[in-house]
């Protein structure tokens, strides 16, 4: 069961947008991108809030989000967090194998 990781940054004067340009300039999103266990990293810029940053982070289960936190990478998306002052709104969800009945009806693919 993939487990997904929303992560709200919140800055103040585009700190959160510029969080997210250099962890994708300096290679940082592309690296966790290769970590294994890895589904999804990307970041997402809601319309009516200009000081924050979505990353929706899915992996293939605990065992993957743990090695990641374990890895030396961890040290510097905090720093990056600490450099830009931020502070985090956090949600995770677990994959909903079967799907609910009906929600075909309103999915168009």
């Amino acid at each position: 069961m993939a487990i997904t990781v929303n992560i709200y940054y919140t800055g103040k004067n585009g700190s959160a947008r510029q969080f997210a340009r250099e962890m994708t300039d300096t290679g940082v999103v592309g690296r966790i991108r290769q970590e294994e266990g890895n589904l999804r990293y990307e970041y997402f810029l809601p319309m009516d809030d200009p000081e924050t940053v979505l990353l929706i982070d899915s992996w293939t289960g605990q065992a993957a989000i743990d090695t990641h936190h374990a890895s030396p990478m961890m040290a510097e998306i905090t720093a990056l967090r600490e450099k830009y002052d931020l502070h985090m709104k956090v949600e995770r969800y677990r994959t909903d194998e079967e799907g609910a009945p009906g929600d075909e009806a309103f999915i168009r693919r």
